[in-house]
């Protein structure tokens, strides 16, 4: 929560909104908020944090653990059109990596924007090369692409 707070206004900037939700009720939220988060991030948590206390946003997205009464923590992109593009699951100790989501939201928006006409590879970043699906694209990917190459 506080790496996507203190990377809010990079993702502002790429046009997309963050909504965090957990089974927390929203005075849990505003707790951990001014009394934690907010020593971590200035200002707190600057996007919505919404309350799944029934776990129903959870069933929907595929994350709540029906034993323990509790959503697993994910990570979801999704599309201006509300189509998951992205979903990330990992269980409580291990986090996740703000940049990689950055990069990740860069690389849907420039093939959307592109509407298929470019891929991005793995690792891909903006900038760099992207690969040019089509037949002539088969049985050639190593000849524009090398992942042994990539930093």
């Amino acid at each position: 929560m506080s790496a996507v707070a203190d990377r809010y206004q990079d993702l502002q900037d790429l046009g997309v909104e963050v909504i965090s939700v957990s089974v927390d009720s929203h005075f849990v939220h505003k707790m951990w908020n001014d009394h934690e988060l907010s020593k971590m991030v200035e200002g707190g948590v600057p996007f919505a944090m919404a309350s799944d206390q029934a776990g129903n946003i959870g069933r929907a997205y595929g994350v709540w653990d029906e034993n323990q009464g509790v959503e697993l923590r994910g990570r979801f992109i999704i599309d201006p059109d509300g189509v998951i593009q992205a979903m990330e699951v990992l269980t409580p100790p291990v986090g996740r990596r703000i940049d990689e989501t950055i990069r990740q939201i860069q690389a849907y928006q420039l093939v959307r924007k592109s509407k298929g006409a470019q891929a991005t590879p793995a690792g891909w970043k903006p900038g760099e090369p992207t690969l040019k699906p089509g037949p002539d694209l088969v049985g050639r990917v190593w000849e524009v692409w090398n992942p042994s190459m990539e930093t």
